[in-house]
């Protein structure tokens, strides 16, 4: 087991069920790290292991042909990859990478299945969070369309913010143009604005939260629906 799995972190899903259920299903569950950069599945293909977050946190992103992929979601602590098992799908619509290294729980896709029909409380909340999931992607399109690169980089740090656990992480300016699908100079310029101001700190991809009331005020209003969903739906 990696060290950093002692730090007290759960994964929301599983904690949110019985502790009968939740016992069951940690028992079928690995520890692992999730090492930056790290491709955990690729669209349309078979799943073999569904990953629950702890101190990690995973990217999902869509691919088309002679584009750079662009981020349509985040999975921390708060939820899981491999939710698609719930309506009979053995695959994942969009590349899972890992965007921030940390730690996770690892089931075998087979013996999730199993659970699936033993812990009918696991089912109820899975497709819930499909909701949640569904309502992310919804709300990131309409976001990428509409909404300027300051306030959507603001809110793409915020949702890293929570799940890093942390004030300070890694990312450079072409790994974050490419996740919200805009130039580099874009956030350079976007990301020297939010320093201006007082709300991180950013250089040579070293990024620190210094005003978080302050990034949540300059931020798109979608941070706050995904906030609203998850707490209507899972909590």
């Amino acid at each position: 087991m990696s060290a950093a799995i002692r730090v007290p972190v759960v994964n929301q899903l599983l904690a949110s069920l019985p502790h009968k259920e939740s016992k069951r299903i940690l028992e079928c569950c690995e520890p692992v790290d999730l090492v930056f950069g790290t491709i955990l599945c690729e669209p349309e293909q078979t799943l073999r292991h569904l990953y629950f977050p702890l101190t990690g946190f995973i990217s999902l992103v869509t691919t088309l042909r002679d584009h750079q992929p662009l981020e349509m979601g985040l999975i921390g602590n708060e939820g899981m990859l491999g939710a698609t098992l719930v309506l009979g799908v053995n695959s994942v619509p969009m590349r899972a990478v890992v965007q921030g290294a940390g730690t996770a729980w690892r089931i075998n896709a087979a013996h999730f299945r199993r659970e699936l029909q033993e812990c009918p409380e696991l089912l109820r909340i899975l497709n819930r969070y499909l909701y949640v999931l569904m309502a992310q992607l919804s709300q990131t399109a309409a976001c990428t369309h509409f909404h300027e690169i300051e306030p959507r980089l603001a809110r793409w740090l915020l949702m890293t913010h929570d799940r890093a656990h942390a004030d300070h992480f890694y990312l450079t300016h072409e790994y974050l143009a490419d996740m919200l699908g805009v130039r580099r100079s874009g956030v350079t310029v976007a990301a020297g604005a939010l320093q201006l101001r007082g709300l991180i700190h950013y250089t040579r991809g070293e990024i620190s939260i210094l005003d978080r009331k302050g990034l949540e005020a300059a931020s798109c209003e979608c941070y706050d629906a995904a906030i609203d969903d998850y707490a209507q739906l899972l909590h």
